[in-house]
């Protein structure tokens, strides 16, 4: 079943710049994979889906949020995480309010389709594809620890995908090592 898959590989190599037992929030959060993956690590998890299906399978796992993202009003305005994790999924006007939502000392794990997929599968429709680098300039008030747009086997996609901070005044970057 879609969604009950293990968590993004991406994810799980990032999880732990996620603060110790700091929220996380899952931006489409679909069945939940990603937040299993940090409630298990003791991290309180909120999830965000416009499925009514999907809400009810995640409301065990933590904050469990119905909404439409897409056409009504973003539900975390003013909130924070210390961790916020997106992935196949793009909603270019949330951009800005996702990364709002990164907590000082929060990480943004983001990971979805890139331009180039439209040659391999779906999505293919240039509205859920980023462009080069369009992750990279939206997080530019973040500190990029890592970023990947390219080619991807097994299935064959093409993803671009970060892993970004936001650093809290005078706080070392060595925290964030690789």
């Amino acid at each position: 079943m879609h969604g009950t898959e293990a968590p993004s590989a991406w994810v799980q190599r990032w999880s732990h710049l996620v603060p110790a037992g700091g929220s996380v929030l899952d931006v489409a959060c679909g069945q939940g994979r990603h937040m299993r993956w940090f409630s298990e690590a003791n991290h309180a998890v909120t999830g965000v889906d416009s499925a009514q299906a999907a809400i009810e399978s995640v409301a065990k796992l933590g904050e469990a949020v119905l909404a439409d993202i897409e056409n009504g009003p973003w539900p975390f305005a003013g909130r924070t995480f210390e961790g916020v994790v997106v992935t196949n999924y793009l909603w270019r006007p949330l951009l800005p309010a996702i990364i709002e939502c990164v907590a000082p000392g929060g990480v943004l794990i983001y990971e979805t389709f890139a331009a180039g997929n439209e040659t391999v599968g779906k999505p293919s429709r240039p509205d859920f594809l980023l462009q080069p680098g369009e992750l990279l300039r939206a997080c530019q008030g973040l500190r990029v620890v890592a970023f990947e747009d390219g080619f991807q086997d097994g299935p064959p996609r093409f993803i671009q995908r970060i892993a970004a901070v936001r650093l809290p005044a005078g706080e070392p970057l060595a925290r964030y090592a690789l």
